[in-house]
């Protein structure tokens, strides 16, 4: 009998749907194309000069060129504490921060700690792709908690409470939300907070949008507004949204000692340090002030307004308003089974599959996210680019039969 050639675990891993979608469209970019990519959530702005020219002094230390510890430079962990308390009044010290290659692997080393077979996590959908994966890789059993556009795509601890079990070990909060761009007021978080602390629960909390909120919406740690949680936050952060730096991969991990211990043994074995270089450019940005952002906020306030504006112009498309991120999340779903010149779509993928086909616009479908019905659209690109590419989409699904 023939032995499968790739393990059931990794098997069951999908691709992640947003890299995906990005790396098609930059192919046919390549091959001639003139595609327009909504896809990948990456600021459209270079790192800060302030932040490359200390990656530019680290290359030139000898100490950089060497191991350093596996939790992180303990210079950039004392930053990453100092600015957490500064930007969400949350108190914690160097021995409770792990640096890791991205937040990607802090998600996945955070679950990989907490969790053991069949543990219970619930998660909000929409979700972030690489959400599912990480609590799969590590055993545990995701439980789905849906939302619509009704709601802003936020959950209400009735609906939590509806879907917690004896099995629940921890809840996923995020907000702001990729990818709805949803944003839980602070009187919401201290509800959903209680109610977790009530039960015990683990709280995972995804802050890596927390400087991007728009209008009268604001930014609010749980892990700060419900101190009755205690030592069953974990918090998960990195540079890669706000500092616009997604390549240098430094993320981190804040959590009890005796999480993050456990997650900096992982990662030992896992990866060793992060670069070097990577973690003195992060030192120079969470040591730094918040101006970049501020400038890159100005930017994706606008074109937020106008990407919502033009999408709810489309027959057949609605969109809330999102009031974080840098995400919107039209639904569809009045569009498909409809005739597009002699094919019809029946999911949000099939759409757009077609609209990149023949508009040449890269769109992320609901499926990805947990909702089919639904495209996930990036505003983190150029003015000119946005209005073009919305353009497209609307001229073509204009055509419907």
């Amino acid at each position: 009998m023939t032995r499968p050639r790739i393990s059931a675990r990794i098997s069951a891993i999908s691709e992640s749907a947003t890299l995906a979608v990005d790396a098609k469209a930059k192919a046919m970019k390549a091959a001639g194309r003139p595609v327009i990519g909504f896809g990948a959530g990456e600021p459209d702005f270079p790192t800060p000069d302030y932040i490359v020219e200390a990656a530019v002094e680290a290359c030139r230390n000898p100490r950089f060129h060497k191991y350093t510890p596996a939790g992180g430079l303990p210079e950039l962990k004392q930053a990453i504490a100092d600015k957490t308390l500064r930007d969400s009044g949350y108190q914690v010290d160097a021995a409770q921060v792990l640096v890791t290659n991205g937040g990607k692997q802090a998600v996945y080393e955070a679950f990989a700690t907490l969790l053991d077979p069949g543990d219970e996590v619930l998660v909000v959908a929409p979700y972030w792709t690489t959400y599912p994966e990480a609590i799969k890789l590590a055993g545990g059993v995701q439980v789905d908690v849906v939302t619509d556009e009704t709601t802003g795509y936020l959950a209400s601890v009735e609906q939590l409470e509806a879907a917690r079990t004896e099995r629940t070990k921890a809840l996923l909060f995020v907000s702001p939300s990729n990818p709805t761009g949803a944003v839980y007021s602070p009187e919401q978080v201290e509800a959903i907070g209680r109610w977790a602390a009530e039960h015990e629960l683990w709280v995972v909390t995804d802050e890596i949008y927390e400087h991007l909120t728009y209008g009268d919406a604001t930014f609010a740690s749980i892990a700060t507004v419900v101190p009755e949680l205690g030592d069953r936050v974990v918090v998960l952060n990195g540079v890669a949204k706000t500092y616009a730096m997604t390549g240098w991969r430094v993320g981190w991990l804040i959590g009890p000692k005796d999480v993050v211990k456990a997650a900096t043994n992982l990662q030992s074995h896992a990866t060793s340090n992060v670069s070097n270089v990577a973690q003195a450019a992060a030192l120079a940005a969470v040591s730094g002030d918040l101006s970049a952002v501020e400038k890159m906020r100005e930017a994706f306030d606008r074109r937020r307004q106008t990407m919502v504006r033009m999408l709810n112009e489309i027959p057949g498309v609605l969109c809330p308003e999102p009031k974080g991120a840098f995400y919107a999340y039209p639904s569809v779903k009045e569009l498909l089974g409809r005739d597009f010149g002699g094919r019809r779509p029946e999911t949000s993928a099939q759409l757009a599959e077609l609209i990149l086909e023949e508009a040449e616009v890269a769109l992320v479908p609901g499926e990805a996210f947990g909702t089919p019905g639904y495209f996930r659209l990036s505003y983190a690109l150029g003015d000119e680019d946005l209005v073009e590419g919305v353009s497209r989409v609307a001229k073509f699904l204009g055509q419907v039969g």
